[in-house]
């Protein structure tokens, strides 16, 4: 694994495993509904539309989603990468019932594919990355390299999927921007400049059938390199 840099090494470091045990109620619970105003059972159906059999999760979090999403297998096969161990190991044990493999890289780095800890680039059905892209470091040009990956991982018709917290181009509530300006000043966030139309574009880049739904200040999107099944409330473009 190539060196990260600073800023993105400090801005994992604030999971520790006191962060993590109030992670599902303080950030899924409270924050997401209260304060984002994108509820998680939003998140949730997004992993339920989008989770295949080989699934590549990039930022682990808690492994929440993981834990109850109903994959199309009872025996999928899970990989989480993420830069911070203590993550991927409360994310691992959570989900241990999949046997899941833990990958400790950078996520604004190319994955080490093929290495006999990740699948063969093209080998993924599933790439997703939840409330990742927000605590990234960087311009929408500099993550739009965890959107590479993500393509590199995937084979032909596997989905891209996850969510994002957005900063500029969408409605938010001084509560919801007060918050952010804390997080951002103490590194946890890096999205005072990511807005709607930038995330499209990098999406766009890489995929060229895309859907984005905004809930409150959150961005929910599915990507794929074949069309997405049409949905009631949005059609796919």
């Amino acid at each position: 694994m190539e060196p990260s840099p600073s800023d993105v090494l400090a801005g994992q470091a604030v999971y520790n495993r006191w962060v993590l045990a109030g992670y599902d109620i303080g950030v899924l619970g409270l924050s997401c509904r209260l304060v984002w105003r994108c509820p998680k059972a939003y998140q949730l159906a997004n992993y339920q539309r989008n989770v295949g059999e080989r699934h590549l999760e990039l930022g682990t979090g808690t492994a929440y989603f993981l834990d109850h999403c109903a994959f199309p297998t009872q025996r999928p096969e899970v990989t989480l990468v993420d830069l911070n161990p203590t993550v991927l190991r409360v994310g691992a044990a959570r989900i241990a019932r999949y046997r899941p493999g833990a990958v400790r890289a950078d996520v604004l780095q190319p994955l080490p594919f093929g290495t006999g800890q990740l699948a063969e680039a093209g080998g993924y059905d599933s790439v997703g990355m939840n409330f990742l892209l927000h605590c990234v470091p960087g311009t929408w040009a500099r993550k739009g390299q965890v959107f590479a990956n993500a393509a590199a991982a995937l084979r032909p018709g596997g989905r891209l999927f996850g969510s994002t917290i957005l900063g500029a181009g969408v409605a938010i509530t001084p509560l919801a921007r007060r918050l952010m300006r804390l997080y951002n000043s103490r590194g946890i966030f890096h999205n005072s400049q990511d807005d709607l139309d930038g995330l499209r574009e990098q999406i766009d880049r890489h995929f060229p059938h895309a859907r984005v739904t905004v809930r409150g200040c959150v961005a929910v999107f599915e990507a794929s390199d074949a069309p997405l099944p049409a949905r009631a409330d949005q059609p796919a473009r």
